[in-house]
């Protein structure tokens, strides 16, 4: 299955809302997204990690290989008078100076990389006793609520993708940086409701990896409507309160 998170760049931007504040508040109990720290941000997408830093006095770099999101990134910034320099390079690859940033954060986008060449070019740009953060914010699938309903669909028109069914755990990425020497590794977890309209639950499965960043625009709308028709038959209410898990590792640099 090709992935290309551009091509649903607008919806992306709009309706992945990004991870809580809440985040950024437990973070900076680890010391990470101080004031006057250098944060680069790994697979920063449409920028919603890097914008919550910046917003907390952070200066940061947000990497991305996509040109599309990057624009609808600036846009975001610009819009709330955040300055983030963002630049079109990889996780494996950043093109930045060796020992460059205090902290090296990915949030939801561990899983697209190289994992053991990102891990490599994370040690070589940290700062000695830099430290590194992956986080995540998926929504959860249990039984009869309307996270599984909508998973299902996206199967029946997605057969390829193979992202549901998730915990919002991930047990294998502590084994990635502890492989790779990081230090002092911690993890936490809590459960959000996040509220979403009709409309806005729909934008934001077309833009997530098994719709909009995979199938054409023509199936994205045939998806769309049959989504539709599913929540005004089986979730009327028009908020729906969707159930997500934050979760995040955290670890030190090697010595």
């Amino acid at each position: 299955m090709n992935i290309d998170f551009g091509a649903t760049a607008t919806d992306y931007a709009k309706h992945r809302a990004g991870f809580p504040s809440s985040l950024f508040n437990k973070l900076s109990e680890y010391g990470i997204g101080l004031p006057g720290q250098n944060i680069v941000d790994l697979g920063t997408g449409t920028g919603t990690l890097a914008r919550g830093f910046a917003d907390r006095g952070a200066y940061v770099i947000g990497i991305d290989p996509s040109v599309s999101l990057l624009e609808q990134a600036r846009l975001l910034s610009e819009s709330i008078e955040l300055k983030v320099d963002y630049r079109v390079a990889t996780a494996e690859n950043t093109e930045l100076p060796d020992a460059s940033a205090d902290v090296v954060t990915a949030g939801q986008c561990w899983h697209w990389f190289d994992r053991p060449r990102a891990v490599q070019e994370i040690t070589r740009i940290l700062r000695k006793n830099g430290s590194i953060a992956i986080a995540h914010f998926d929504w959860i699938p249990l039984k009869g609520n309307v996270v599984e309903a909508t998973e299902q669909l996206i199967k029946a028109h997605n057969p390829a993708w193979n992202l549901d069914g998730g915990n919002g755990m991930y047990p294998l990425w502590l084994q990635d940086i502890g492989e790779g020497g990081f230090r002092e590794i911690r993890t936490f977890s809590y459960d959000v409701f996040v509220s979403y309209t009709h409309e806005a639950w729909r934008g934001r499965i077309r833009a997530s990896a098994g719709v909009g960043a995979s199938l054409t625009q023509e199936l994205v709308e045939v998806f769309d409507q049959e989504l539709a028709t599913l929540l005004e038959a089986r979730y009327p209410t028009p908020i729906l309160q969707v159930h997500h898990r934050v979760w995040a590792a955290i670890a030190k640099a090697p010595l």
